[in-house]
């Protein structure tokens, strides 16, 4: 192409109308719930710790809040990209979160049911004409309980134009001195001090004040074998894993040549799978090799969209304790993590209240940000914690 246009008429062939669901072939384990925490860099012992869950008020190994998305076939950007257009790529834009309660454990069968519901055109300094498109996924489990929505942005664009705008600055990964390391993981261990101290106690809604504000978290820096370890945490990656779709075509997308392989193509994952879970060949590969995010208009290998999401809700559902849960969380992304980077995040209380369901909640604005305090991510969330007994 050589103008700079984004063709998106396609696009309205496919709002409002549901897709094909996400179906995981057989019920989850404790281990995938390990897995997951593991990958999103979560150490809350009430997701992999036999004995501590054992103790909890479950009685048993819990998934993090944040796992729905470890079931869907593709983090949660599938009803947030239809439609064809040409010469395209795709980033996450942000997500939000409602939780309704029915929590996810060892046997569960969850099935994701997904609706695009729009899209807006518009002009970035990122990579010129942008669309951002929306779309919801509906997690149920097998006795039909509402888990969670998912309402994902998606980020369509020209990788030509995105590299023509120069988006691949500041190519070189930051040093950091092994003083810089031994820092970093004293920050680390004083976060996961706060998780320990909590314990199976309740963090009571009447002892939390507006303009409190939560512990401070740190993970990284982040790495190529940090981001594979995040992949393959989803489960979707793994090699027969899951129904997988019969009507997705990345090329019918006109996602870029170069980027569209066959990734979750059933068919040639009988053949040689190696190029359908999305490791080393498709769409995914430009986070893992240097020389691919490059082509789509990224300066470094960078993580998962989904994973951002991740580790804003566990952030809070951790601070929130086992008797507490976050509600609703709407994030939005500003800026990938980096290969070479370190993340932060840190909160703080807005406001405390009464809903008209009678639930006891706080709201916190959150924020994720780099070493160079560059905002990654934004967010607004409600999280519902006890009322002590008058």
């Amino acid at each position: 192409m050589n103008d700079k246009t984004l063709d998106c008429s396609d696009l309205d062939n496919y709002m409002g109308k549901p897709m094909q669901p996400a179906r995981m072939k057989e019920p989850l384990h404790n281990n995938d719930f390990r897995r997951w925490a593991q990958g999103m860099h979560y150490p809350n012992l009430l997701h992999y710790d036999t004995e501590f869950a054992a103790e909890s008020r479950f009685g048993r190994l819990v998934a993090p809040q944040s796992f729905p998305v470890a079931t869907d076939d593709g983090h949660g950007a599938a009803p947030a990209c239809v439609g064809a257009i040409p010469d395209s790529h795709l980033i996450f834009g942000g997500d939000e979160w409602w939780f309704y309660g029915p929590r996810i454990f060892h046997g569960d069968s969850l099935i994701n049911e997904r609706v695009p519901t729009g899209y807006s055109v518009k002009d970035t300094k990122f990579a010129g004409p942008t669309c951002f498109q929306w779309g919801d996924n509906n997690y149920y489990n097998q006795d039909g309980d509402y888990i969670a929505k998912q309402r994902s942005t998606a980020i369509r664009y020209r990788a030509d134009l995105a590299r023509e705008m120069g988006s691949t600055d500041s190519e070189e990964e930051p040093q950091w001195s092994d003083e810089d390391i031994a820092k970093l993981e004293d920050e680390k261990l004083d976060y996961i001090k706060t998780l320990h101290a909590l314990g199976h106690d309740k963090r009571y809604w009447d002892d939390v004040n507006v303009g409190d504000e939560l512990p401070k978290r740190v993970f990284g820096p982040h790495s190529i074998a940090s981001f594979t370890t995040e992949w393959r945490a989803y489960l979707f990656t793994i090699w027969g894993g899951t129904h997988r779709r019969t009507d997705l075509d990345l090329e019918a997308l006109g996602f870029d040549p170069n980027m569209a392989g066959h990734e979750n193509d059933g068919v040639m994952e009988r053949i040689n799978p190696e190029l359908t879970d999305g490791a080393y060949f498709g769409p995914s590969r430009g986070h893992l090799f240097p020389r691919w995010a490059r082509y789509i208009g990224m300066p470094r290998a960078y993580g998962y969209g989904a994973s951002m999401g991740a580790w804003i809700i566990d952030y809070l559902a951790g601070w929130a304790g086992e008797w507490g849960m976050v509600v609703h969380s709407n994030c939005s992304y500003r800026g990938p993590s980096l290969s070479g980077d370190v993340t932060y995040q840190s909160a703080k209380v807005i406001d405390k209240f009464v809903d008209e369901d009678g639930r006891h909640l706080i709201q916190v604005d959150s924020k994720m940000f780099n070493q160079n305090g560059t905002t990654m991510a934004t967010a607004k969330a409600e999280i519902e914690l006890p009322k002590k007994s008058d």
